[in-house]
């Protein structure tokens, strides 16, 4: 089949990490592929790199932004339907919000139209990795999102969801049928998280952020970004830091907050209980989580956060807030779910950890047990081919 994906940016991120695996195993089972992708822009790094070193062709439409800017968007959308009538693909598989109404539009306006030598037109395929309304938001602001993803869905074949609660919320948000969706799980490259690196490679990775042998680390990868919740974690360690000396807070990522989220930790005090690696490649997560205890994941909104299952796969335990599809991977065999936002609970799921070894060890084998066929790359785009069989018979 010829297969274009489109997705807004090139960033590091679980959606298009998701892209590139999904990318790169169609083109290495023989299919045809192209990525259409708008540049990658601030401070959360790109992958832009590692797309180009695959066997499949990219695209780069310079005027497609994550933000909502009308010129631009014409000018992508006009950009996105050249390339589709140039390249006349069987399949259009969108992915993330501007992308997603941009490309499903561009595709579902060659339908109707015969394709160069008798080819059909596109079926058009999007994943949700996540939804741009939740809670968090003005209600008119959600009504405003969700009248545009049912007009979109309208001119949209097949929906794939990286976990069964982005069905439950798109379908109760009238965007489709039930029968329309098909979960696929996230995939991750799972060897580096499933072999322990070497011991001097994690003292190394420690010493290098000033963090002792002894010490319990509680690590949190991710965008130094609204709704990620590190406010939470903050508090949750300005409450335990007192109790255990030997604890040490660790994030992982960048972003535009990075300066208020040191700032509030300063203030707090505990600015000697937390370190800052700033953007860590892809390569580089398996070692910060196999160098590390526990994962404290606090986003407030998230399709089915990839780092949950990645440090599953590194044997670690887990506590998360129990949001979206976090609940498909995390259980009372695998970590501890808590209520958003509650910081009792948050740090009462921390300190069972931090105070039991031998709990920290089963529930991270439970874990690891638990996601390793669930999230493997073949049994993803497995069933993301199947999505597409059935839609071009």
């Amino acid at each position: 089949m010829r297969i274009v994906h489109i997705i807004t940016r090139l960033i590091l991120g679980g959606a298009q990490e998701n892209t590139l695996i999904t990318c790169k195993l169609l083109a290495e089972r023989g299919h045809d592929v192209t990525l259409i992708t708008g540049p990658a822009l601030g401070p959360e790094g790109a992958l832009f790199q590692q797309a180009l070193s695959e066997n499949y062709r990219v695209v780069v439409i310079n005027k497609m932004r994550r933000a909502i800017h009308p010129l631009y968007d014409a000018i992508s959308y006009l950009q996105i339907k050249m390339y589709l009538k140039r390249i006349q693909p069987d399949i259009v598989h969108t992915h993330s919000a501007k992308a997603g109404i941009l490309g499903r539009y561009a595709a579902h306006s060659l339908k109707g139209k015969p394709g160069g030598k008798g080819r059909n037109v596109p079926r058009v395929v999007h994943t949700i990795h996540g939804l741009a309304f939740h809670p968090y938001q003005s209600d008119w602001l959600n009504k405003f999102y969700i009248a545009i993803e049912k007009a979109a869905a309208h001119k949209t074949d097949a929906f794939i969801s990286v976990a069964d609660a982005m069905t439950e919320k798109a379908v109760a948000a009238g965007l489709g049928k039930t029968e329309d969706f098909t979960t696929a799980y996230s995939a991750i490259d799972e060897a580096d998280f499933l072999s322990s690196p070497d011991p001097e490679e994690i003292r190394s990775f420690r010493r290098k952020y000033g963090i002792g042998r002894q010490a319990i680390v509680l690590v949190t990868i991710g965008r130094l970004f609204e709704l990620k919740g590190h406010e939470y974690i903050i508090e949750s360690a300005r409450r335990l830091a007192p109790k255990y000396e030997n604890l040490v807070w660790l994030f992982v990522g960048d972003g535009k907050l990075a300066g208020q989220i040191k700032s509030d930790i300063h203030l707090a005090n505990l600015g000697y209980k937390f370190r800052f690696t700033g953007l860590l490649g892809p390569e580089q997560i398996p070692l910060a989580i196999h160098a590390s205890d526990i994962l404290v994941h606090c986003s407030l909104r998230e399709g089915l956060a990839r780092v949950l299952p990645q440090a599953m796969l590194c044997a670690k335990p887990v506590v998360s807030f129990d949001i979206d599809g976090a609940k498909e991977v995390v259980s009372r065999k695998t970590g501890f779910l808590v209520e958003p936002e509650n910081i009792e609970q948050l740090t009462q799921a921390c300190e069972q950890l931090v105070t039991n070894p031998e709990l920290r060890i089963r529930l991270g084998q439970s874990g690891r047990e638990f996601v390793k066929e669930q999230f493997a790359p073949e049994t993803m785009v497995d069933t993301i081919e199947q999505v597409y069989q059935k839609l071009t018979k």
